[in-house]
């Protein structure tokens, strides 16, 4: 990177890291740094009168108030922050005192990580800090952090705008209070999952994320090519299908947390990648099942948050069990009054046309009523609710309901006006799957891009024999934004998927080399402001030689400066690019 692309205060830390290898320090040590204490315990251990206490730390500097030959330092470590208190004498003891003078004081900046040996004391104000007996630099930081700064109660520079936080999320864990712990609670949360399902007798596996078929879920696939195989994979868009296999293979039960891609939308609710549990076990049906998720989230919030209760938003939400339960074609008549009982397929789409959904011919019953159910039910369900037996046409891998006609024994977990788990009476009879896949290739054949593609090796393995079984989907990612208080999914994804970083367009330095301008000199008119040849071609050659000029000047660049003849040249090389590339277009 030239150095003209870096900011005033890179330029300076630069400078100073080479400063400090001149002087025989490392600024990137390799050696183990043994600490023995974090900030957060010492702070929560500490008694007056215990006897005084020798401790190791290492963190991250956040901030320094230097007062002559005594300074104190904010050090940031995993756990927390932490007061150190650093003299001169006490690090210096010999006559030599350029570890604070030089380093401490000029040489290090905010952001860099240093190691301190001390003993633990109260200040005169009454904070609890370490007093530094050596101090050791571990990283040198490059980059200034974006520190908050406060006066008169009002905060500024604040890293806020979500675009850099979820881009530059390293940043955000670093200046930002209460990111990390989003991500600590969401630890807890699959934590607290696996433990249930492992107390419960079930084994943890793992599947395929490149599959031949897509299934498992009505979803977009993402295609990939594998080159060894030479074939067209898909990443998955569910486990179920393998695990299933699995039940077949004679686990009592098994679960898989993993991730699930869905080459779908992407907002507030929505990632394409995504994490989800899946859980199936022999012998149970989805009444079991909706008991068993009962528990197991009421398990799971009380881990979190100490209680069974969260506020997101302006909601606060219950999960002690047990919960509401209401069959869909139910919660359609309850909000729209509209009975979806014995209705055929044709006097449900007029309802949905009359209603103003956008729905048209390649629209099956099941994804009707499922248009009907998103746009006047779902949002209204706060408190967990199971919405229970839908219809088989919403509903290709699941069993027949046992007394309901039509209706299949599956629910769907709503909270927060969002579906958070999928469940069902597992689809054993291997005739009756095939016909669903059928009907499901019948509907993409009317253009449903939606619709399963039929998996003939699963097929095969229900004709082996699959019991009685009941499974579930939970989506993680929904599951930890509301034990976490959140209200977009970004905030519990480390790395959420964005759109490519816009960058500003510049021509090359190749292309600036086509018009005369050497390398350096092709630097220093971008730091001037032209990023585009076609930028300087309204310039009078005098007034940009004195911009980069003063350029050269102020970053001590000791380039010979070029004339104004050069300079012409530079600009009428520049007009008649543009010229050539106007009549090209």
């Amino acid at each position: 990177m030239n150095v003209l692309e870096l900011s005033e205060q890179e330029i300076v830390r630069r400078q100073s890291l080479q400063e400090l290898r001149d002087m025989g320090i490392e600024p990137y040590p390799a050696a183990e740094f043994p600490t023995n204490a974090f900030s957060e315990d010492i702070k929560n251990d500490f008694k007056d009168e215990d006897e005084k206490r020798e401790v190791v730390i290492a963190g991250r500097m956040m901030s320094r108030r230097v007062m002559g030959k005594a300074s104190f330092v904010e050090l940031q470590d995993s756990k927390g922050r932490i007061q150190v208190y650093i003299t001169r004498d006490d690090i210096c003891p010999e006559e030599d005192k350029t570890l604070y003078n030089t380093v401490f004081k000029r040489l290090l900046d905010i952001g860099d990580f240093i190691g301190v040996k001390g003993f633990v004391f109260r200040t005169q104000t009454g904070e609890i800090s370490v007093h530094a007996q050596s101090l050791t630099l571990l990283s040198k930081s490059l980059k200034p952090l974006p520190i908050v700064k406060y006066k008169d109660g009002v905060a500024y520079d604040k890293f806020e705008d979500p675009e850099l936080r979820f881009r530059q999320r390293y940043v955000d864990l670093i200046v930002n209070d209460g990111v990390k712990d989003t991500f600590l609670q969401r630890a807890t949360v699959v934590r607290t999952i696996r433990r249930v399902l492992d107390e419960a007798g079930y084994t943890e596996v793992e599947t395929p994320t490149l599959q031949a078929i897509a299934g498992g879920a009505s979803a977009r696939p993402f295609i990939t090519h594998f080159n060894a195989l030479n074939i067209d994979m898909y990443m998955r868009i569910a486990t179920e299908l393998y695990l299933k296999r699995l039940i077949v293979g004679g686990f009592e039960g098994v679960y898989e947390i993993g991730k699930n891609f869905r080459n779908e939308g992407m907002d507030r609710n929505h990632n394409p990648e995504f994490t989800c549990m899946e859980l199936y076990v022999q012998y149970k049906d989805y009444n079991w099942m909706m008991s068993f998720t009962e528990k197991l989230l009421e398990t799971v919030c009380i881990a979190v948050n100490g209680s069974t209760e969260r506020k997101v938003g302006d909601n606060v939400i219950s999960f002690k069990a047990p919960y509401r339960r209401l069959p869909i074609l139910d919660a359609i008549k309850e909000k729209t009054g509209f009975d979806c009982n014995g209705k055929s397929e044709e006097e449900i789409r007029a309802f949905c046309l009359e209603k103003g959904l956008e729905v048209d011919e390649t629209f099956g019953k099941g994804k009707l009523i499922d248009e009907l159910f998103g746009e006047f039910c779902e949002g209204t369900f706060i408190q967990p609710t199971f919405i229970t037996d839908y219809p088989v046409e919403m509903s290709p891998l699941t069993k027949m309901h046992r007394s309901k006609p039509g209706l299949t024994e599956r629910f769907e977990l709503m909270v927060n006006g969002k579906e958070l788990a999928n469940a069902y009476s597992e689809l054993n009879d291997p005739l009756d799957q095939e016909e669903r896949f059928k009907e499901q290739m019948r509907l993409a054949d009317k253009g449903d891009d939606e619709a399963m593609i039929i998996d003939q090796d699963f097929l095969r393995a229900l004709q082996y024999g699959m019991p009685p079984t009941s499974g579930i989907g939970i989506g993680i990612d929904r599951l930890v934004m509301l034990m976490t208080g959140q209200t977009t999914i970004q905030e519990v994804l480390f790395f959420p998927q964005m759109k490519p970083e816009k960058k500003i367009p510049q021509s090359s330095i190749k292309e600036w080399g086509e018009i005369g301008v050497s390398e350096e000199w092709a630097y220093v008119l971008r730091k001037a402001g032209f990023n585009l040849i076609s930028d300087i071609r309204d310039e009078k050659a005098q007034g940009l030689q004195q911009k980069i000029g003063d350029i050269n000047k102020q970053n001590n660049l000791g380039y010979e400066k070029p004339s104004v003849n050069d300079i012409q040249a530079w600009i009428d090389a520049a007009a008649n690019v543009a010229v050539v590339t106007e009549e090209a277009e």
